[in-house]
């Protein structure tokens, strides 16, 4: 129970872990939410590839995938990240790769909270809140 992470790369370990958990725990408390259980798994895009076809069907490289299993207000889910695709969008979107593990990270909690980004105004009010909580894992130290 609680936040877990697991690895299918061998070359990755997630940085400042318990820090990591803090905000994620905070950023649920100010959502209003409790952290059931919520499971990332860092993996490679041919993992993650595999994932999107035989769960949602779609053949195409992505960076997340989440499962939510939240009910009420109570947190739960698997998240997926793939650490290759995540490295390719930092250097697209000139970040660093650990700032956008970060948003990448975020945005599979905010799903679990019920933002969706379906639509180009969710898309809006999403990246919003991870803006939003991204300052307040910088803030933390």
């Amino acid at each position: 129970m609680g936040i877990s992470f697991s690895y299918q790369v061998r070359k990755f370990r997630l940085p400042k872990q318990s820090k990591v958990v803090d905000w994620i725990l905070l950023v649920s408390f100010l959502e209003k939410r409790i952290v059931e259980d919520i499971s990332y798994i860092f993996c490679d895009d041919p993992f993650l590839l595999k994932l999107n076809k035989q769960y949602l069907y779609h053949s195409t490289y992505t960076d997340i995938i989440t499962f939510d299993y939240s009910s009420n207000k109570k947190l739960a889910g698997e998240i997926y990240i793939s650490t290759e695709r995540v490295r390719n969008n930092a250097a697209s979107f000139e970040s660093t790769f650990e700032e956008e593990l970060r948003r990448v990270m975020i945005h599979g909690v905010l799903h679990c909270i019920g933002y969706s980004d379906k639509t180009k105004r969710d898309q809006l009010k999403m990246r919003k809140k991870e803006s939003e909580y991204l300052t307040l894992f910088i803030e933390m130290d």
